[in-house]
């Protein structure tokens, strides 16, 4: 029997919703990655969160047994895990040793648009040409008020590390959360965190050894959360709802992490939330509601693995 209009609503917000939660646990990662390598080596700051979390990805396993992946799926939990495990970190750490946060927001504020395109490739997904136009107005909207609120100075070896960022991040969120639709979502994270494992775990004792220890407890909190959070607890919501979708539509949700991330930088930091600020967040929401309620047609409405 296929589902009434009015279930595939309630699905779609949901997985607005789940998206949402997970974008505000990955909001924080900007501001704390570039506080922690300020003491912290960036590549032990890569392999170092990523075996964390995959510790902890272990102790949820030895509660709760899980479907094992096929072979497909092992090839394709590889590519989540070169993703959103190894490339997104690797990249934002080395760019955010020489640049700050804002600078790194303004270039990450292209991956729901990047996002959108890689999962069109990978999936039926047809989003409406209202959809394109919300998208890419919300990321020429954020764009230009990060630019202009933060000064964006000349394009640079961080910022091709940062596009590198945005890249790696859109595969891994793309595959990880269709598989999410296979395996479930919290499922997915730990089995890519695992299957990387054998890598991160021997790199980050050898970071360990080779590079200065910080003796800054904060940047280490910072480390525990990106470890935690970032790596690990955001992609239990984020993958959850991808895979409720429609997956064009939810990753819009990103349009509002540059909004959180300057108001946590405000927070956190003490920078000065301007009225400038405040219009340009209310902007880009309302671009992002319009692009999540914008139609999308799909194949098949998805089964989603809990």
């Amino acid at each position: 029997m296929s589902e009434s209009p009015k279930s595939l609503i309630t699905a779609r917000y949901a997985g607005v919703l789940w998206g949402l939660l997970g974008i505000l646990a990955f909001s924080f990662t900007l501001p704390f990655t570039r506080i922690a390598v300020e003491t912290i080596n960036p590549f032990f700051m890569t392999t170092g969160r990523a075996a964390l979390a995959a510790l902890f990805a272990l102790v949820v396993f030895s509660v709760v047994r899980p479907q094992r992946p096929n072979k497909n799926q092992v090839i394709r939990l590889i590519i989540v895990a070169a993703g959103v495990v190894i490339g997104f970190p690797l990249f934002t750490s080395l760019a955010l040793q020489s640049v700050p946060s804002a600078h790194g927001t303004v270039v990450i504020a292209l991956l729901p648009a990047v996002t959108a395109l890689f999962v069109v490739i990978r999936t039926g997904e047809r989003p409406s040409f209202l959809f394109w136009g919300a998208s890419i107005a919300g990321a020429i909207a954020v764009i230009a008020f990060l630019a202009l609120s933060n000064g964006f100075s000349g394009f640079s070896l961080p910022d091709i590390f940062l596009v590198l960022a945005v890249i790696s991040a859109a595969i891994g969120y793309t595959e990880g959360g269709l598989l999410s639709r296979e395996l479930g979502s919290w499922q997915t994270i730990c089995w890519a965190l695992i299957i990387s494992l054998p890598v991160m775990a021997p790199l980050t004792a050898v970071n360990f050894v080779i590079a200065p220890l910080s003796h800054d407890p904060i940047a280490w909190l910072c480390f525990l959360y990106t470890a935690l959070f970032s790596m690990f607890l955001g992609f239990f919501a984020w993958y959850r709802g991808l895979a409720i979708g429609p997956m064009t539509s939810v990753s819009q949700v990103q349009l509002s992490q540059p909004v959180f991330t300057l108001i946590w930088s405000t927070l956190i930091l003490g920078e000065v939330l301007t009225p400038e600020i405040l219009i340009g967040g209310a902007v880009i929401i309302a671009l992002a509601f319009i692009a999540v309620r914008a139609r999308v047609k799909t194949i098949s409405p998805p089964s989603v693995r809990k």
